[in-house]
C-alpha cells in the first residue's frame, strides 16, 4: 500500500480525509502501518486536522501505555524510503514527560539507543504506570470526538425499538450514547441514525462497529453500520 508524502502540507490533508472514517491506517487495530506513517511525521499534526490528530494522538498514547503488535499490510510512504524492520519494531523515544528514558544533556543523544529493546525495568515501569491509571480511573484523555453512525436493520420487519436498545445495550471505558432518531430509507424500512461521544484513546469507532454491533446477538437487528460524520471536539 502506498500512501502519499505526509510530510508536506497536501500530503497531510489528504491524510486527514484518508482518516476521516477510519481509526487506523490499514485494519482495525494498530499495526506497524500505523508506525511507519508516525515515524515519517517530523512533528505532531496540526490541531486543525482533526482526523490525523485524533490518529497521532491515539498512537502516541498506545506507545506510551503497550506498544503496537499488528503486523499490518505493508505500507510504504511516496517520496520516502521503506521504513526498516527496526524502526518500527519499537516506536523512538519521545520528548514528552511520559518518556521512557529522559537525557539530562542533549550533547549526549548520539549515545541514546532510539530503537534498542525494551529493558525489564522499563517493561515493569509501563506496567506501573498502565495500573495505576486504571486504578484511580482517571486515564489521560487526550480528546474527544463526536460520531454519527447510521445502523440499519435487515427489513421492514426489524423491530427499531430492539434495535436501538440493543445498540445501546453495549458499553465501555469513554463511550457515550447520545441523541437517536429514525429516518426513512424506503420501502417501509427505516434507519436508526445515533451520535456517540467517545474519547479518542479508549474507543475505536471500527473495533465498535466489527466487534460488538454487527456480531452476534446485536447482529439479530442490524445488518451494517455506516459513519455519517466524525468530529474532534
Amino acid at each position: 500500500m502506498n500512501l502519499f508524502n505526509v510530510s508536506s502540507d497536501g500530503g497531510l490533508k489528504k491524510l486527514d480525509e484518508y482518516l476521516l472514517s477510519r481509526s487506523y491506517i490499514t485494519g482495525y487495530q494498530a499495526s506497524k502501518d500505523d508506525l511507519t506513517v508516525h515515524a515519517s511525521l517530523v512533528k505532531p499534526p496540526p490541531s486543525d486536522l482533526v482526523n490525523v490528530s485524533r490518529w497521532y494522538n491515539h498512537i502516541e498514547a498506545l506507545l506510551r501505555i503497550s506498544g503496537v503488535s499488528g503486523e499490518g499490510c505493508g505500507v510504504t510512504i511516496e517520496g520516502s524510503a521503506p521504513a526498516t524492520k527496526e524502526a518500527i519494531a519499537t516506536p523512538p523515544v519521545s520528548d514528552s514527560k511520559d518518556s521512557a528514558v529522559e537525557d539530562d544533556d542533549d550533547d549526549d543523544d548520539d549515545d541514546v539507543d532510539l530503537f534498542g529493546e525494551e529493558t525489564e525495568e522499563e517493561k515493569k515501569a509501563a506496567e506501573e504506570r498502565a495500573a495505576a491509571v486504571k486504578a484511580s480511573g482517571k486515564k489521560k484523555e487526550s480528546g474527544k470526538s463526536s460520531v454519527l453512525l447510521d445502523v440499519k436493520p435487515w427489513d421492514d420487519e426489524t423491530d427499531m425499538k430492539k434495535l436501538e436498545e440493543a445498540v445501546r445495550s453495549v458499553q465501555m471505558e469513554g463511550l457515550h450514547w447520545g441523541a437517536s432518531h429514525l429516518i426513512p430509507v424506503g420501502y417501509g424500512i427505516k434507519k436508526l441514525q445515533i451520535m456517540m461521544t467517545i474519547v479518542d484513546d479508549l474507543v475505536s469507532v471500527d473495533s465498535l462497529i466489527e466487534e460488538y454491533l454487527t456480531v452476534e446477538p446485536i447482529n439479530e437487528y442490524v445488518q451494517s453500520c455506516d459513519i455519517v460524520a466524525f468530529n474532534k471536539i
